[in-house]
């Protein structure tokens, strides 16, 4: 009999014991060796190379690559735990140096590599095996490349440039108090305690959570601004203009190896849809019994309903969604909680949010949440749980070809999630809690699809604004435009919501990741109408797409599935999904 499983949270001793263990010194000295071992192969990098000796070199590089992801997983993974901790802010900075100097004592077999003439590459590739698309890549960022002497460069201003502000921007924002008078008592409250209220049946309640909450990032507004906007000129500097990249987006599909063409047009099929949720929010007033949504209430409950599920009732329930499609997901799952690995509990000075962090192909991911009971909680966890899935899938890979580019790391996840609703719909005997569940579904779209989508336009529109000289206030205003265009007469927008942008991590530690929320969220609405479909015969082909984690390309990956990410009409196709499920909202009876 497996124990129960309880909120918790996690356990690091899979990595090391401490930051400061002799476990950790070991691996820092072993680090120092093996660089030290890989730079006497320097003269050996020659056309002729033997495919024998250039795998062992990659055989090499990789041993390295996964010794720095242990050594700067424990330190990205305690400071997510507790921001505030200033020794283990001291150790992130020591671990980032070291990586740093790590990588520009090996950066030589990388600038090899990319150099090397065509035919001689593809003599190596074909001796390769699992690490050839990893090679393949590799190579097409030679157009971007610098010289040796520049690159170190690059990464050693990182270090005290654009890695040291997005730590900045980690610790003030999670250090963030949040004050709100709940039933009469006044509380401090975590961003994440907030945002509870934020889908609370009391319009009140509602307004009061947002309001606190960009009030306090408000308060910070101009300087979370120009923190943003010095992230904004440095990946420009860098990129467009030493790189030379035809725009700050491009960089982001090159490393996710999705075409311009394929992201454009996702981002251009998405616009045209907005009467899609626009016509949504219409019929949710109606049956909230308001004249017209206001931004505070988007993700209101459509029924007054106290449901909250224990963190272990969470487990079970996300446990047995992901058994009754496959037993192996569920087993992979297990790993998870049974490892420790999970951390659910709510802190002050724990990273906001939720996360997936894979470490290696050999250790069982870490994931991050903070749960607090609600249904959307319960969801979250089946979302970061997918994610594991996906890693744990992919684990026969090399530390290279393991992880999924961005687009497709989220099928797994956002997959999980509507299993488990589908789970609770079919289990559900309440008409009243089935018609919230399905009312959520589209809230769910919606955040996935529109607002990352939304997102990702409004980064396209700060870069450029950035780059002529616009201030905070200018780049605010945007914004607040950009959520009238989106939401038009559906929605009234409130004027703190012009500091929403400054709230979004994402934006700044990763520029246009949360194009990937949309592009994987409309890619499982088609496949989640070909398992529909298809039943058991669909099964294996999504196992196969999961598995190839990050070996093949994207494109290759989904062409397999009978999928065309550069076609209007498949993006389109998503969204006659969510047009149908809206259709049946409209359908039913009051």
């Amino acid at each position: 009999m497996t124990k129960p499983i309880e909120s918790t949270a996690w356990s690091l001793a899979d990595l090391y014991p401490s930051h400061d263990s002799p476990e950790m010194q070991a691996a820092f000295a072993d680090m120092e060796a093996q660089v030290s071992a890989f730079e006497a192969l320097r003269p050996s990098l020659k056309a002729d190379i033997s495919a024998q000796a250039f795998l062992k070199a990659v055989q090499q590089l990789e041993s390295i690559n996964t010794l720095g992801s242990r050594i700067y997983s424990y330190a990205g993974l305690a400071f997510s735990a507790n921001t505030q901790d200033q020794v283990i802010q001291a150790f992130m900075s020591q671990v980032e140096q070291a990586m740093m100097n790590m990588e520009n004592r090996v950066l030589f077999f990388t600038l090899w590599w990319k150099d090397l003439e065509a035919a001689q590459a593809e003599r190596l590739m074909a001796e390769s095996g699992d690490y050839r698309y990893w090679l393949e890549t590799m190579r097409q960022f030679k157009p971007y490349t610098l010289s040796e002497a520049e690159e170190k460069i690059v990464n050693i201003k990182s270090v005290t440039g654009s890695r040291a502000l997005d730590n900045l921007y980690s610790t003030i924002t999670n250090r963030y108090v949040f004050k709100m008078t709940v039933d009469g008592e006044t509380q401090e409250l975590t961003r994440g305690e907030v945002m509870t209220h934020a889908r609370s049946s009391d319009p009140d309640l509602r307004a009061a959570a947002y309001q606190e909450l960009y009030r306090v990032y408000g308060q910070d507004g101009s300087i979370l601004g120009q923190i943003y906007q010095t992230l904004v000129r440095d990946w420009r500097n860098e990129n467009v203009d030493l790189r030379h990249f035809a725009s700050p987006l491009a960089v982001r599909n090159l490393y996710n190896d999705i075409p311009d063409e394929a992201v454009d047009t996702l981002l251009d099929v998405s616009a045209r849809n907005v009467d899609i949720f626009q016509r949504y929010f219409k019929l949710k007033a109606r049956w909230l019994g308001m004249p017209v949504l206001r931004r505070y209430d988007i993700y209101a409950p459509i029924a007054e309903s106290d449901k909250r599920y224990t963190f272990g009732e969470a487990a079970d329930m996300v446990l047995d969604s992901f058994n009754a499609f496959n037993p192996r997901m569920a087993e992979l799952i297990r790993r998870v909680f049974d490892q420790d690995h999970l951390d659910s509990q709510v802190r002050k000075g724990k990273r906001s949010g939720a996360f997936c962090w894979t470490v290696t192909p050999k250790l069982t991911p870490w994931v991050l949440v903070n749960y607090q009971g609600r249904p959307d909680d319960v969801a979250t966890l089946a979302h970061e749980l997918g994610h594991a899935v996906h890693s744990l899938l992919a684990s026969d890979h090399s530390q290279f070809t393991q992880h999924a580019t961005l687009p497709l790391a989220e099928t797994a996840s956002t997959f999980g999630e509507m299993m488990l609703v589908d789970r609770l719909l079919a289990q559900e005997s309440d008409e009243t809690v089935r018609r919230s569940l399905l009312f959520s579904q589209v809230d769910d779209s919606y955040s996935t699809i529109m607002r990352q989508a939304y997102f990702a336009r409004f980064e396209r529109q700060a870069h450029e604004m950035t780059q002529q000289g616009a201030t905070v206030d200018e780049l605010s205003e945007a914004y607040l435009a950009s959520l009238r265009q989106q939401f038009g007469d559906s929605v009234e927008i409130g004027d703190e919501f012009r500091w929403e942008w400054v709230s979004i991590p994402h934006i700044y530690s990763t520029p246009f990741y949360v194009y990937a929320y949309a592009f994987g969220q409309l890619l499982v609405l088609s496949l989640y109408q070909q398992f529909r479909s298809e039943g058991e015969s669909f099964k294996p082909r999504y196992i196969k797409l999961l598995s190839a984690g990050g070996s093949e390309a994207p494109e290759q990956i989904l062409k397999a599935a009978g999928i065309d990410m550069r076609s209007a009409a498949f993006w389109q196709g998503g969204f006659d999904v969510v047009r149908r499920q809206v259709e049946q909202l409209e359908a039913l009876p009051r």
